[in-house]
């Protein structure tokens, strides 16, 4: 490795580490504002440790030799997801007024449709930028539908729960691993699964309009899913080059909003 590399490398753990530090700085702006509870602190700290941790590691493995503007975005990403996280934790212990969460949940949301517009103007795509992003957007609308769930009912959950259940079943049936042609439908669909859940969520909807729009969410979701999960079948015995020649995707994109990958 030569001196280059090593400098590069250096520079890329000290992007995490900024992150870890505005994860930090986050906590404690919210635990002196909202008095963040025990869970609320715990939680947003393993989340700024895992982040840390498994973005550290990544970058390592990689071949990027700079962060890049698009990655520092979804690193802020990712840190108010960590807050957003943290509120959801501290709401089990007492209900508090959602005007932070849903606050720094848009914020999260509008910059969802940034970093990919970032990268494809400076022409930093890369592997890891699409994969840091979409486990971010899954992340979230797994911990808004956790949240939601406390008003609505269990079964709100299927819809955080339902990329990690694919992502699974992969595991076990590797032909869903498959390739998937570009779909603006999908992304349509991810993106209104955050919007659905963060106005729920704000409680700005009496319980009957909330609890149709939610369904409905689900039901898109459900189809999604559904209708990619069918074509990956079809296509399961045949070459990925003889399927489409564009860049790759994966069903699992369904609960992503960002035209980055």
């Amino acid at each position: 490795m030569t001196l280059n590399d090593t400098l590069d490398r250096r520079l890329l753990h000290q992007e995490t580490a900024v992150g870890a530090g505005a994860q930090l700085l986050l906590l404690a702006l919210l635990g002196s504002a909202m008095g963040l509870g025990l869970a609320g602190w715990l939680t947003g700290l393993a989340f700024a440790l895992v982040t840390w941790a498994v973005l550290t590691r990544a970058l390592s493995r990689s071949w990027l030799r700079s962060f890049g503007a698009a990655n520092r975005v979804t690193l802020a990403r990712a840190t108010l997801v960590g807050g957003v996280t943290a509120l959801v934790a501290d709401s089990f212990e007492s209900p508090r007024p959602v005007t932070v969460l849903v606050a720094l949940t848009a914020v999260a949301l509008i910059l969802d449709a940034v970093d990919g517009k970032v990268a494809r103007r400076t022409g930093t795509s890369s592997a890891l930028g699409a994969r840091f992003d979409m486990e971010v957007d899954a992340f979230l609308i797994l911990v808004l539908s956790i949240y939601v769930s406390m008003s609505l009912g269990p079964w709100v959950l299927l819809i955080g729960t339902m990329r990690y259940a694919f992502v699974a079943a992969a595991r076990v049936l590797p032909w869903l691993n498959g390739a998937l042609p570009p779909s603006t439908a999908r992304k349509t669909v991810a993106a209104l699964q955050g919007i659905v859940l963060l106005v729920v969520g704000a409680g700005i909807l009496p319980q009957w309009p909330a609890l149709t729009a939610v369904g409905m969410a689900l039901g898109l979701l459900l189809w999604s899913f559904g209708r990619d999960i069918r074509y990956l079948w079809r296509v399961r015995n045949v070459p990925e080059s003889e399927v489409f020649a564009s860049p790759r995707h994966t069903a699992a994109d369904a609960v992503r909003h960002s035209s980055a990958a």
